[in-house]
């Protein structure tokens, strides 16, 4: 253990001893220090503190290889100066030795020969034979070199004393070395040889016992491949079973993805066919209002009017929920701001809280940013349809919206949204099912409130299309609150200020000559007589060749095109138009969705979109905006 931590601080010495400074010197002996410090902390931990003077020897070692000799000097010293001990003496003679020849280097004769004596003093006590061959070849030398010829023979002839006793001890030391290692080979091949008779006997154990184990495990494996014969047999008879069972699962797979493709075409199909004659009556209806009918005649006028509405908003709610579980519908990326956004649906629901004696109140966090890029068709759509709902079911009472900044992370706006009323309530058993198509929670709040029962399950879709979830909570009698979370993204470009859809003039349309191409004869009546009560000249034709033909030698001021024509469709009249007239505006006329075609209807040179049936303000409105 002793000399295990005299090497730890060798180690630390030999460190840097063992190489050569670099240019910057000073930094190289602090680190030498530094070393010094180290081992010497070993030693002290060791608690063998004699050995202590290893280290400082090396040191001066180190010194003494970089010609430092004063700095040797001075650290052999320390040596030399310690207390005699049995394991400071060695060191202290070899220390003595250094200095003499330090003392030489430094032509310092006299001082050389003091320590070479005193060298050979502490080498008596050792009877270390190398080391006072040593000295004595150094006496020698040094009175040589002061030309003390027979002094210095004498020493050099005891040196060579030395030198054979030496030899003659390391001959003898061969010779018992070499006898003693016979004796040990002769022993180690005996123990082979018993150690080969017992591993044989053991070879032969082994051997009896692994053909022992190997018929077991043969027996083993020849049971287990039956079993797994057995298991295989079993296993295909299994595999069987399971893709007849596939193949029929896949059957009633496609038969069920058939099923509801043809529930969607249905639908689809159904509601694009009843929009042409609902049409008819919404017009029809809404002519005859206009025409001062009799009181008596008002009444059901009235009751017309609000089944052509109620069966409108019906069909379009069918189609919104097969559209959004056809996944046809997409999400949009618009920059707008949320806030003007907000006040806008606010102020156009006036009247409807109005109707009912209600509050409607907008509360708005102040700390949303102004431009974030979301889908704002379905946003508006979502929160319609809840505010619609909650001014619906509240009667004197009060219904608010809230808007709050939630969080805000890598140019991501997090918003919390929460339409609160004072409303009639939702049963806990019933809330639930309120998310579920054609539900309103009883058949009493139908039978007295009216309604689809369509319109949160729209909600429910389109937020979970847009990544939230929605919330309910209310209680009976005290009102309703649905919450929901959005994520937006942040733009860093100003967005686009909503504008309000300004009221029409009449005075915008008078006079205006408009050209009305549409197959249908009650919808050209309906459209002619809406027209001709706006003081608009109408001209209509049958078929979009026709309308070619005509605007190649007519102007007009605005054109009504329906989109399914006999002959040539009315995207490809307008395609042909736009080759030759780019300027007149062509608004189309279809019976299918608003959403569903709008852009694809826009490319083909068509500037807007009129669904039917028409709702009067809306129609007349589109048409106003191209002659402002």
């Amino acid at each position: 253990m002793k000399y295990l931590f005299i090497f730890i601080s060798f180690f630390y010495t030999f460190l840097y001893s063992q190489t050569k400074p670099d240019t910057d010197s000073s930094s190289y002996y602090k680190k030498l220090a530094i070393s010094d410090k180290k081992a010497g902390i070993v030693i002290e931990k060791s608690n063998f503190r004699d050995s202590y003077e290893y280290l400082n020897f090396q040191k001066a070692m180190t010194f003494k290889s970089l010609k430092k000799y004063e700095l040797a000097s001075k650290t052999l010293k320390k040596i030399v100066q310690r207390p005699d001990n049995n394991n400071t003496v060695p060191v202290k003679s070899e220390a003595y030795y250094q200095l003499g020849l330090i003392e030489i280097q430094l032509k310092r004769n006299d001082s050389a020969i003091f320590y070479f004596n005193n060298a050979l003093e502490e080498n008596s006590k050792t009877k270390n034979l190398k080391q006072k061959a040593n000295i004595i070849l150094a006496i020698s030398k040094y009175h040589k070199n002061n030309k003390e010829y027979e002094r210095a023979y004498n020493y050099l002839s005891e040196y060579y004393q030395i030198e054979h006793n030496i030899l003659k001890l390391n001959d003898s030391k061969f010779n018992f070395d070499k006898h003693k290692k016979i004796n040990q080979i002769h022993l180690l091949n005996e123990e082979k040889r018993k150690s080969e008779e017992k591993a044989q006997i053991k070879t032969y154990r082994y051997s009896k016992l692994i053909s022992i184990l190997a018929i077991a495990l043969i027996s083993i494996l020849s049971l287990l491949s039956l079993a797994l014969y057995k298991n295989n047999v079993i296993r295909n008879q299994n595999n069987l079973v399971l893709r007849e069972k596939n193949k029929e699962l896949i059957l009633a797979k496609n038969k069920a993805e058939e099923a509801s493709k043809a529930r969607t075409d249905f639908l689809s199909t159904v509601s694009h066919e009843l929009r042409t004659p609902l049409n008819a009556i919404n017009g029809i209806t809404h002519l005859l209002l206009e025409e001062s009918p009799k009181e008596s005649q008002l009444k059901y006028l009235d009751s017309l009017k609000f089944s052509g509405n109620y069966l409108t908003t019906f069909i379009n709610e069918i189609l919104e929920i097969n559209k959004i579980d056809s996944t046809k519908i997409e999400i949009e990326k618009i920059c707008f701001d949320l806030k003007a956004l907000l006040n806008n649906i606010q102020n156009s629901l006036k009247e409807l809280a109005a109707a009912n004696n209600n509050h409607f109140l907008l509360e708005i966090d102040d700390a949303i940013p102004d431009n974030l890029i979301g889908d704002t068709t379905k946003l508006s759509q979502i929160i319609l349809n809840l505010i619609n709902n909650a001014l619906k079911f509240t009667q004197n009472g009060k219904v608010t919206l809230i808007a709050k900044l939630h969080a805000l992370e890598n140019e991501k706006a997090t918003v919390y949204f929460e339409i609160t009323d004072t409303g009639i309530g939702i049963p806990k058993d019933k809330q639930k099912k309120v998310f579920e198509s054609f539900s309103q929670g009883s058949v009493e709040v139908n039978r007295k409130y009216g309604g689809t029962g369509l319109g949160l399950t729209i909600v429910k879709k389109l937020i979970h299309l847009l990544g939230g979830k929605i919330h309910l909570e209310s209680e009976v009698g005290k009102g309703s609150t649905f919450n929901f979370k959005l994520n937006f993204d942040i733009s860093k470009n100003p967005s686009e200020k909503i504008k309000e859809a300004k009221s029409y003039n009449d005075d915008q349309l008078k006079n205006k000559i408009i050209l009305l191409i549409e197959d249908n004869k009650i919808n050209q009546m309906i459209t002619r007589k809406m027209l001709e009560n706006k003081s608009i000249c109408c001209e209509i034709l049958d078929n979009g060749e026709e309308a070619i033909e005509l605007l190649k030698i007519k102007t007009f001021d605005l054109i009504l095109m329906d989109v399914h024509l006999p002959g040539i469709s009315g995207t490809t009249a307008t395609q042909l138009i736009r080759e030759f007239n780019k300027t007149t505006p062509i608004i189309a006329l279809t019976a299918i969705s608003l959403d569903e075609n709008r852009e694809q209807l826009l490319s083909f040179g068509m500037n807007d979109v009129i669904t039917k049936p028409f709702v009067p303000d809306i129609f007349y409105n589109t048409i106003a905006k191209f002659f402002d």
